[in-house]
């Protein structure tokens, strides 16, 4: 089949128990894949609420762990005991309706939260900034792979699914989405600067 030749040209394929097709930028970054996602707060979000802009950072190893880079800004700087906000990734990368439109957790095994692969858990901001750095159960690879899905910021605290109520098991009942961004494959150059800050 013509078509399926051409889809195949440029991707390595790797053997085990199943195969993963692995895009072009693997080979060309050394067996690691990186991927970016620029935060923006949301379209629909409300005047009275923090207006949040940064990135986070993917890189991955075929046989590793996901390692994911938080840089946010625009919480309140003032407050004496920062409110805890917490991150996850979303099902869609649709930012048509702002945050709204990103569908609910990603969660392709079908288990209760807060076991989905993009439970970041929350965050605690420091003079109005978030600088963090997190080992994720995600993956850039494969056909559960992350790229094209949405990375959301919201105002409240993820109760880590101990709410007792449906809401919990669900989502943390975490609040509204302050912020999103859509991750997409990038090439190591965003990466590497902040990496070893963060290592550092």
């Amino acid at each position: 089949n013509l078509s399926l030749l051409v889809l195949l040209a440029g991707h390595q394929c790797v053997s085990g128990d199943t195969d993963i097709l692995l895009p072009p930028e693997f080979s060309q970054h050394n067996g690691t894949l990186y991927a970016s996602c620029k935060m923006r707060p949301s379209s629909s979000l409300p005047e009275d609420l923090p207006k949040v802009y940064g990135q986070v950072l993917f890189k991955q190893e075929l046989q590793g762990k996901l390692q994911v880079l938080f840089q946010f800004s625009g919480f309140p700087a003032t407050e004496d005991l920062p409110q805890p906000r917490a991150v996850h990734i979303h099902q869609y990368g649709d930012l048509s309706q702002g945050c709204d439109s990103t569908g609910g957790h990603y969660n392709p095994n079908g288990v209760n939260h807060p076991n989905h692969p993009g439970d970041f858990g929350n965050f605690v901001p420091q003079q109005g900034k978030v600088s963090d750095q997190r080992e994720s159960e995600a993956t850039l690879f494969g056909g559960l792979s992350v790229i094209g899905r949405a990375v959301v910021v919201h105002e409240g605290v993820d109760d880590l699914g101990l709410g007792g109520d449906t809401g919990s098991l669900m989502h943390g009942n975490a609040g509204p989405r302050l912020a999103c961004c859509v991750i997409g494959m990038s090439s190591s150059s965003l990466i590497a600067p902040g990496w070893e800050c963060a290592n550092g």
